[in-house]
């Protein structure tokens, strides 16, 4: 056999293997709406520390209050509702918050799926795992580091709809830069519609924005978006509300957050900190600090809308003090992050925090160090909704093709720990170890042949084979693999099925809202 004929060899088998390890990942994925943890939640707190947290947040409300910026609106909700307002800051008596959102805000809800197989139960013990969002870069092995573009924006949603452990579309999962800033909300919330059946996110970058989005939705569920034995509109968005942090919210957020809350449509308030720079050093004062920013966007929420769901949001990490560059999966964030579930639990609302994030360039080892680091405390912290779970690097920046399906095979091997011990008979394998008894295996016996397809998790990426079958087939690295991967995917893409009349008129309503801008050019 010459030269050509062994490689051409190699690669027929390195092309049916690979077929065959596709093969057994479709079979092994379950593709669940959303994850029921069956573990308990881990603690780094006692209750004396938790309630020291909740005691130094209400200090803050009291004593040093929050900026309500620009949104002259906002200052009147607080002055009616008996908070002090002096200028732009207001003030709160103390526990006014917390009383407000623990007598309106739910406990649980549901967020709406057009597919209604695939909606999601947000709080509780469940987790949602939902893609990165807002860098405005990509990367991949093929072009590098660029801008993104609706064409990637629409990759990824294809992505993400493909990924059995993506239970959520997310949201801004990258920036088309390629369009217009005042435009390209209505391209991203379509593409969120038209290619996935998933639960999606709304636009936050404007009240306008906001607006928009929820007239979308109201095309694409029709008369289902009402729900008749409560005449309120049903939940089927999520959108994201920054608090800025330290101690502001801006009229931007403030605004998108009245129209989202007046609709019921949930919104996650979330102080966006780095420790040092936007809070105090250590963890506890970032907790206090987190917190209180967070009961004052979900106090006025439910001023705005009672009842309307709400996400306790937190996302901290630290800076290097000798750059001032933001990191990431450093042990600092995760004991925030342990604490501040904690304390979403007291409080009585579901929570957001965590994912899969890094601050490496490239999906190398520090990516899947610092990611790993970050996702672990995630799920072990009890997290509602894990936004950023797929996709990071360069903290925030850049969304990675290669990493984004790197994450989401992570995020299975996370739902498969989430799901415990099975303690069922099954589950206990006595008749197994009858059967073989001392001396033998059990590759053979019967429990095994009955269980071996969906025994172990199976990732569709990583390489357990020895290592003459890996160079034969290539010596590729999981970046390589990943990189194929995603490919494939695309190439074996179906989108959902969508009603042609919802299509039209969604279309027709992008294109009427779009037509009214002074500048009418797509």
């Amino acid at each position: 056999m010459d030269e050509q004929q062994a490689t051409a060899g190699r690669r027929s088998r390195g092309g049916g293997r690979e077929a065959k390890r596709a093969a057994r990942a479709a079979r092994s994925a379950v593709t669940i709406p959303y994850i029921t943890r069956q573990i308990p939640c881990f603690e780094v707190l006692s209750e004396e520390g938790l309630a020291t947290i909740e005691h130094n947040a209400d200090t803050i409300l009291e004593e040093i209050g929050i900026d309500f910026r620009d949104d002259p609106e906002s200052l009147e909700i607080w002055k009616a509702a008996g908070a002090s307002v002096d200028g732009e800051r207001v003030r709160f008596p103390r526990g006014m918050c917390r009383s407000i959102v623990q007598a309106h805000a739910p406990r649980e809800f549901t967020q709406h799926a057009r597919n209604a197989a695939r909606s999601v139960q947000i709080g509780g013990r469940n987790t949602v795992f939902v893609p990165a969002y807002g860098s405005p870069f990509i990367r991949n092995l093929d072009d590098g580091r660029r801008y993104a573009t609706i064409e990637d924006f629409r990759n990824f949603v294809k992505l993400a709809y493909l990924a059995p452990a993506l239970h959520h579309s997310g949201g801004t999962i990258c920036e088309p830069v390629d369009l217009p800033v005042n435009k390209r909300h209505f391209d991203m919330i379509y593409s969120h519609i038209k290619y996935s059946d998933k639960a999606f996110m709304g636009s936050v970058t404007a009240p306008e924005r906001a607006e928009d989005t929820v007239e979308m939705a109201k095309i694409t569920f029709g008369p289902d978006f009402v729900d008749p034995t409560t005449g309120r509109n049903k939940t089927v968005l999520v959108s994201l509300i920054n608090a800025n942090s330290p101690m502001t919210f801006d009229a931007t957020m403030l605004g998108a957050l009245k129209v989202y809350a007046r609709a019921n449509q949930a919104t996650i308030i979330t102080p966006f900190i780095l420790a040092g720079a936007m809070s105090p050093v250590t963890v506890a004062g970032t907790a206090a600090q987190t917190l209180a920013e967070s009961l004052a966007g979900m106090a006025f929420a439910q001023l705005v809308s009672p009842g309307a769901p709400v996400i306790f949001g937190s996302f901290a990490s630290s800076v290097s003090m000798q750059s001032g560059a933001p990191t990431f999966g450093t042990p600092e964030p995760a004991l925030v992050l342990y604490t501040m579930a904690a304390l979403a639990r007291r409080l009585g609302v579901p929570f957001r925090s965590g994912g899969g994030l890094c601050g490496s360039k490239i999906p190398d080892a520090q990516a899947a160090y610092e990611s790993a680091n970050t996702l672990l405390p995630t799920c072990l912290a009890g997290v509602n909704f894990v936004l950023h779970t797929a996709g990071w690097l360069e903290g925030g920046l850049s969304m990675g093709y290669e990493k984004f399906v790197m994450d989401a095979d992570q995020a299975g091997m996370m739902q498969t720990f989430l799901q415990g011990v099975d303690m069922s008979e099954n589950g206990q394998a006595m008749d197994a170890i009858r059967e073989v008894g001392p001396g033998k295996h059990f590759l053979g016996c019967a429990h095994t042949q009955a269980n071996f397809e969906t025994a172990f998790y199976r990732s569709p990426l990583m390489d357990n084979n020895s290592f003459e079958q890996w160079e034969a087939e290539g010596s590729s690295d999981m970046a390589v693999r990943a990189n194929a991967n995603w490919k494939r995917q695309l190439a074996e893409y179906e989108a959902p099925a969508l009603d042609p009349s919802v299509d039209e008129a969604l279309l027709d309503y992008i294109a009427r809202r779009k037509a009214s801008f002074p500048d009418s050019n797509v």
